[in-house]
């Protein structure tokens, strides 16, 4: 008997397989890149937000939340602003690390701060960083530390 079907020989298998292989070694770092880009994004509105939350704040008591130690929004800040300023204050910021808050002992500015990807505090060098690790810094309106460009 002979046989007439045809089917793929295993070199041809193995070619496709490696094509496959190089395909994903360059996506994948593409893809985590991203996904820590998305990370940081989030950080960054959900620090904006609570310092709007802030600002409202300071609108009707005429100082900022006085927390005068660097603490975790959550149970400290957040007793402040919720429910009247903001409807549920971030704890986290996007790799579900605390975000942190301090003010002057007299109400007279503030900062919100991630750690970033790391979760551990860096020395600020303000304006445009280029790495994950960096904080991310929000102090009195307006971001003094912030992601830019390339990320690593």
């Amino acid at each position: 008997m002979r046989r007439n079907e045809r089917g793929f020989t295993l070199i041809e298998l193995l070619i496709v397989v490696a094509i496959i292989g190089i395909i994903a070694a360059i996506a994948i770092p593409n893809l985590l890149n991203a996904i820590d880009r998305g990370r940081q994004k989030r950080t960054m509105a959900d620090i904006r937000s609570v310092g709007t939350a802030v600002e409202a704040y300071s609108v009707d008591n005429n100082r900022y939340p006085t927390i005068t130690t660097e603490s975790d929004v959550d149970g400290n800040l957040d007793t402040h602003l919720e429910p009247v300023y903001i409807k549920k204050c971030p704890d986290d910021d996007g790799w579900s690390n605390a975000l942190k808050y301090q003010s002057a002992a007299a109400g007279a500015n503030y900062t919100v701060r991630s750690y970033g990807k790391d979760g551990t505090k860096t020395t600020a060098t303000g304006g445009k960083t280029t790495d994950f690790d960096d904080d991310i810094i929000f102090q009195d309106g307006a971001f003094v530390q912030w992601p830019e460009g390339q990320q690593q």
